[in-house]
């Protein structure tokens, strides 16, 4: 037997995404399980500062030098796409805000850029629907900021609610955001936004659409599934209907 013989087969030729996060992100491993085995997420954290989740961290985290500089620092590995993974900065001034976060990333070298309420718009027109209930993690003002954006883009918002946190959303168990989930929806909506890249919903999505009988759609997913229809890869989600459709 060579040595050649004995070798393990190379790795998988890898495409890369980038992703800029506000600097309390803690659900890296939720945006991986979405990325198929040919993928490689490069994720860098923007500078931190002592807020809690509200407009003002929302709005720190909006900053588009910041996240100038955050995409950056991904230039060197060359990411086909880097992806702005927050909900609550990528709302907060509106889609003109929004649009200024993808033109910082651009303006950085990323030659495509997408962002979470961006890529939410996308999911929503994908999926062919525009009246749907809101469910956060978030205090009151920021839940009528997504609102406002939701209206702004002309998708009607018929019922809404929120958990009123200003941390550690990440510890958020599964059972709670269902239960806000089931409690949030009405006959009206056409789907549930739930919103917060940092509320954990991968193994909710599924379950929830057979239950209700309707589109789930939630921040991480759609980020990732934004990010990897530009790099043309598909997300992976078994029984998720943005990813089915």
């Amino acid at each position: 037997m060579t040595l050649g013989e004995l070798l393990p087969a190379p790795p998988i030729h890898q495409v890369g995404i980038g992703v800029v996060t506000p600097y309390d992100f803690a659900l890296d491993r939720e945006l991986w399980r979405w990325a198929p085995d040919d993928v490689t997420l490069h994720v860098t954290r923007l500078r931190h500062a002592p807020l809690a989740v509200t407009v003002d961290m929302a709005v720190h985290v909006s900053d588009t030098e910041q996240v100038l500089a955050g995409a950056a620092n991904l230039r060197a590995v060359a990411p086909l796409v880097t992806a702005y993974a927050c909900t609550a900065g990528s709302f907060v001034k509106g889609l003109a805000g929004e649009a200024a976060l993808v033109a910082a990333m651009r303006a950085a070298g990323a030659p495509a850029a997408v962002t979470t309420s961006g890529a939410m718009l996308t999911a929503l027109r994908h999926l062919g629907l525009n009246r749907v209930a809101t469910v956060t993690p978030y205090t009151t003002d920021l839940t009528i900021g997504l609102t406002s954006y939701l209206m702004e883009a002309g998708v009607e918002v018929v019922a809404t609610s929120g958990l009123g946190l200003t941390s550690n959303i990440w510890e958020v168990p599964y059972a709670r955001t269902a239960e806000l989930v089931r409690a949030t929806d009405t006959a009206e909506a056409q789907a549930i936004v739930v919103s917060c890249t940092n509320l954990p919903t991968y193994d909710l999505i599924a379950a929830l659409e057979a239950e209700l009988a309707k589109p789930v759609v939630t921040a991480n997913q759609v980020t990732m599934w934004a990010a990897l229809s530009v790099a043309g890869r598909k997300a992976v989600g078994p029984g998720q209907r943005l990813l089915e459709t």
